[in-house]
């Protein structure tokens, strides 16, 4: 009885001030953000960047010692609140006169290697029978820009906070791994330090992959090798927007497909209730333009873009919001990291990581092969 009671007297604080439980759940985020970013400055860990290791941590938080129930909402909130707002602060990364710059031939390589990717990994997915949802995300990770493209594009495919972290840590390791193998065959392929550059940033996944992988080759290849990856970030925005268009409509046969095999009265309509074609086609057509979730923070990357291309902030306060970017979306990280059980990583995060490697592996193949073909 006295031991019922002392639990009860510890437990008792949370629930007259939940907001406490709340603050230690983004408090417990933000700790292990900071201890990724710490260990990242070691020469082992460095090549893997903070984000992935922000994500590892959380797993081994989670395995070893758990998350309290009071700090469930503060982890919700660090892995999808701080996470859109990390993406719409680094959109001060872009700027799109360097893209428009850098010429029809890098934005044509980077259309074409998103769309190859995007369907090789997807295909991938489905014949390993990894869920449509897992699949876009690991696909859209490997394609765009890693980690990064995967959280942005979760929210339009509907993805549980689980195959969100998972996708995230798949794409990170594929990207740590990429990045030491390019640095190893740096001096074999027979590539200028430009054309290994535009290599890199057409065909690794993270920005900061991009930059490691290049460093070999000096400034000159880091430089491009930005600009061509910036690219391939640009190119975040319309695919999120068609992936909206396209699981709105998928979503839409399938709860037709359901109605046809569970006739339901409501949703067949008499004749008479049925719209004129003449004249409802327009209306038609709005309702289902409204029906697409228009993902929100994206068009605020967007708008920070603008910015920085227009020169509205200084140089060193675009670094630092940046920075601040890159350290929310760890935040982030490290929140989707504390949500996945390393029993549901093992179990769903193999099939996925196959999918990524086979897809990165074209994907490198292709880029090579379209140096040569397109002249970049």
């Amino acid at each position: 009885m006295a031991q019922t009671v002392q639990s009860q007297a510890k437990v008792a604080p949370f629930k007259r001030r939940p907001g406490i439980g709340f603050v230690q759940g983004i408090g417990l985020t933000v700790l292990l953000a900071a201890s990724a970013k710490l260990l990242s400055y070691l020469p082992l860990l460095s090549i893997m960047g903070h984000l992935v290791i922000a994500i590892m941590l959380g797993l081994i938080w989670r395995a070893i010692i758990g998350v309290p129930e009071y700090a469930v909402r503060g982890v919700s909130f660090s892995s999808k609140k701080l996470l859109r707002l990390g993406i719409i602060l680094l959109g001060m990364r872009l700027n799109i006169q360097s893209v428009m710059e850098a010429g029809p031939q890098v934005l044509a390589m980077s259309i074409i290697h998103i769309a190859f990717t995007i369907a090789v990994v997807y295909s991938l997915a489905k014949w390993l029978k990894i869920s449509d949802e897992l699949g876009i995300l690991t696909a859209c990770g490997t394609a765009i820009c890693g980690a990064a493209a995967v959280v942005a594009i979760a929210p339009q495919v509907k993805a549980k906070n689980e195959e969100t972290a998972i996708a995230a840590a798949v794409v990170a390791l594929l990207g740590t791994l990429f990045t030491l193998i390019y640095s190893f065959i740096y001096p074999l392929l027979g590539l200028s330090a430009h054309r290994y550059g535009v290599l890199a940033g057409a065909t690794l996944h993270e920005i900061a992959h991009v930059i490691a992988a290049a460093a070999p080759a000096g400034n000159t290849a880091e430089d491009i090798a930005v600009v061509v990856k910036l690219t391939r970030v640009a190119m975040l925005v319309p695919v999120s927007l068609l992936l909206g268009i396209w699981m709105n409509r998928k979503e839409r046969r399938d709860n037709k497909a359901r109605a046809r095999v569970q006739p339901n009265v409501e949703e067949q309509p008499n004749a008479a209730a049925r719209p004129n074609p003449a004249g409802g086609t327009m209306a038609s057509l709005f309702s289902r333009w409204r029906s697409i979730q228009v993902p929100w923070f994206i068009l605020g990357f967007v708008l920070m873009s603008g910015l920085n291309t227009w020169g509205v902030i200084s140089e060193p306060i675009a670094g630092m919001i940046v920075a601040a970017a890159y350290l929310l979306i760890a935040v982030a990280m490290a929140g989707l990291g504390l949500g996945v059980d390393l029993a549901v990583f093992r179990r769903l995060g193999i099939r996925p990581f196959w999918a990524g490697l086979i897809g990165s592996a074209a994907l490198s193949i292709l880029g090579y092969g379209m140096l040569y073909f397109i002249g970049a």
